[in-house]
């Protein structure tokens, strides 16, 4: 027997528009009522047939995704938060990465698929901020400047480099060094803010800060321009991998010669040698909302932003002197 909405909302106690809006992913449901309905779903085995859901509303329930690059393990992770709150609230995902046509042909490759909104990942927010996407796209982006065009979320990136340098300084360090990321990126830019905020606020005259790519190999190569350090503070944690070990290399020891803090904390964070202390990206909070807020938008809600803490993880490389 095929399970309709009148056997959910029979299971759960409410009526067939409510069972409706679940189905659809509308905000205008309690918690309550909404856990108790997907629970009736599931425990009947029922789906909502896509095609028809599109007949019906007119959208398609398939969001994109837009990235300039999956090699980088934030992406990663962002990709994968996404995917996972998609598919929560049962929609399908298609993923375009900007190429050499730029933002406006990954735009138009979602809109000929007909998706219903898209999510704008970190280093390609710059790009949308420089095209009008297409008026029947709607769009949040991770990572961006204030924008009426569209909702925002993001890491508390300014917050986690204060509080990355406060821990060093904090530790009797006289001053922290930056390992900063690329120049044209807005986390990394919000990241050397927080870290020149709290050096300011400290007394501190900041030091040059040196720059890489957001990869381990960049965070090996320009570590070399950190010999008078005796702490540092690393934008992301793939360039502070490749920092320790060119400080193995240089016969530094961290901590006890210079003190480590990264940015991220990647699933391998707790496996570097010595373990890495770094602020804590909680990719799943932010895949989560920029889902929910795009769904909103496509519901007719209002642009908002919103911003998630970045805390402090404690580990080995960063200890009392």
């Amino acid at each position: 027997m095929r399970v309709s909405m009148a056997h959910v909302a029979e299971r759960a106690g409410v009526s067939a528009q409510t069972v409706s809006r679940v189905a659809n992913g509308s905000p205008r449901v309690d918690p309550a009522t909404r856990a108790r309905v997907e629970k009736a779903m599931a425990d009947l085995g029922y789906r909502m047939h896509r095609a028809a859901r599109a007949l019906r509303t007119g959208q398609t329930s398939t969001i994109g995704l837009v990235v300039s690059t999956l090699a980088s393990v934030g992406n990663s992770r962002m990709l994968q938060a996404v995917s996972e709150a998609a598919a929560a609230r049962d929609y399908a995902l298609a993923v375009v990465t900007v190429g050499e046509r730029g933002i406006r042909e990954a735009f138009a490759r979602l809109r000929s698929q007909g998706v219903d909104g898209a999510v704008v990942l970190n280093e390609a927010t710059e790009l949308a901020r420089d095209v009008e996407p297409p008026a029947d796209l709607h769009v949040v982006v991770v990572d961006s400047p204030p924008d009426q065009r569209f909702s925002i979320v993001q890491t508390d990136h300014a917050g986690g480099g204060r509080a990355a340098t406060e821990h060093l300084l904090a530790l009797g360090h006289a001053t922290v060094h930056h390992l900063a990321g690329p120049a044209r990126s807005f986390a990394a830019a919000e990241r050397e803010r927080g870290w020149r905020d709290a050096l300011a606020d400290a007394g501190v005259s900041a030091p040059e800060p040196v720059r890489g790519d957001w990869t381990s190999a960049s965070g090996h190569a320009t570590a070399v321009h950190l010999s008078e350090a005796t702490a540092v503070f690393v934008a992301n944690d793939q360039m502070a991998l490749g920092a320790l070990r060119a400080f193995a290399d240089a016969g530094r020891r961290v901590p006890d010669d210079i003190a480590v803090v990264g940015f991220d904390d990647i699933v391998d964070a707790a496996e570097f040698r010595p373990p890495l202390t770094t602020m804590r990206q909680d990719f799943d909070a932010l895949g989560a909302r920029a889902v929910e807020l795009l769904i909103a938008a496509i519901e007719g809600g209002a642009a908002v932003v919103e911003t998630v803490p970045a805390p402090l993880i404690l580990r080995a490389s960063s200890v009392p002197r």
